[in-house]
């Protein structure tokens, strides 16, 4: 879910107390002490909680401005008063959630006299249809769904209860987005696949039949792309993760619980696992495999598929631990570099006094 500052009209004050009963934490110091909000460590302000989850974020305890902190079991904090518990930052989010208030309950149900919805079109109970959306003929849209301003949702398109799209999100036709998906502003969901055969004269347009399909809890971050499949399905499963700016072409199957994070693109077929982490600006090479529980590393270039349960980086990528040792050696290349032509210029000289040595005497 999706939340969003309260207002100052609507400020919340907490005692300590019930902070920590409410993330079932232990109490460390005034029991009442009022708490107004929540901010980073090096952001609080008297009257706000924050929290430390890192350590190497404990040089700014004695900085901070924070009127209390959560922190683990063991955590030095100071003299600050505390909320003691076993993850903290699992904890920080739930304490942000308490300080904030859902962003669905700032559009109430009904439809705009802007909006063109079709005849065919199906709305479920409390959806919120905003300025200039469109909903296309023989849509399905669940219950309590917010479609904001300028969305597009094209023609045979599903959308499952409690979803969120918002501003100027293009759903394309036959698409379908399961229950609780948030699309952030500028998605696009069911693009052309980029597929064309050359027929000795031009690229021809290859026609991309297929659909997209989300499934249950998935977030798409600002202006991703997902391409409908050529034929068949592009799918990403429930709970999958997704940053801005990332690319994901046609035919993809993106395995439960995954994350893609930013400007990642994953080119056509690919199959990804389940629990995979695909960190930002990587990219993955059409037909291959990225196994359960894998982990590719920033800016990598995977060319071959990826073993269930390895962490690969670099270009191309390989084992971490390998890509790391290679990273180390192109480090020392100037050094070696100079060291290579003193070696070069020292065997010149006694190759020089050699052959001198070797010279018959008139």
């Amino acid at each position: 879910m999706t939340y969003e500052p309260r207002g100052a009209d609507s400020a919340r004050r907490l005692s300590l107390r019930a902070i920590a009963e409410a993330l079932g934490g232990d109490c460390e110091g005034d029991p009442d002490l009022l708490i107004t909000g929540i901010a980073g460590i090096r952001e609080a302000e008297p009257g706000q909680i924050s929290f430390l989850a890192n350590g190497r974020y404990l040089g700014y305890v004695k900085a901070t401005q924070a009127s209390a902190l959560i922190v683990g079991r063991q955590t030095e904090v100071n003299g600050l008063p505390a909320v003691r518990v076993d993850d903290p930052y699992l904890c920080f989010l739930k304490a942000i959630q308490l300080f904030s208030q859902p962003l669905r309950g700032t559009f109430p149900p009904g439809v705009s006299d802007l909006a063109r919805v079709a005849a065919s079109a199906r709305l479920g109970a409390g959806c919120h249809v905003g300025d200039f959306v469109h909903i296309g003929e023989d849509c399905v849209i669940g219950e309590r769904v917010v479609l904001m301003p300028g969305a597009v949702v094209l023609a045979r398109v599903a959308i499952g209860e409690d979803s969120l799209i918002f501003p100027n999100v293009t759903v394309r036709e036959d698409s379908q987005l399961g229950r609780r998906v948030i699309v952030h502003a500028g998605a696009v969901v069911g693009s052309d696949g980029f597929g064309y055969a050359w027929d000795g004269t031009a690229h021809r347009k290859i026609p991309q039949i297929g659909r997209v399909e989300i499934g249950d809890d998935v977030e798409l971050g600002a202006n991703v792309c997902i391409d409908r499949a050529t034929t068949g399905v592009t799918r990403i499963e429930a709970g999958c993760k997704i940053d801005n700016l990332v690319q994901i072409a046609h035919n993809v199957r993106i395995g439960r619980n995954s994350i893609v994070v930013a400007q990642v693109g994953i080119s056509g077929s690919t199959r990804v696992g389940e629990n995979v982490k695909i960190a930002g600006q990587a990219g993955i090479i059409g037909h291959i495999e990225i196994g359960d529980r894998a982990q590719v590393g920033e800016k990598a270039g995977v060319t071959k598929s990826v073993e269930a349960g390895t962490a690969v980086s670099g270009y191309p990528a390989r084992p971490h631990d390998q890509a790391m040792r290679l990273q180390a050696v192109l480090a020392r290349l100037p050094e070696l570099a100079r060291r290579v032509r003193e070696l070069e210029e020292e065997l010149g000289r006694l190759r020089a006094e050699l052959a001198e040595r070797r010279e018959p005497r008139p």
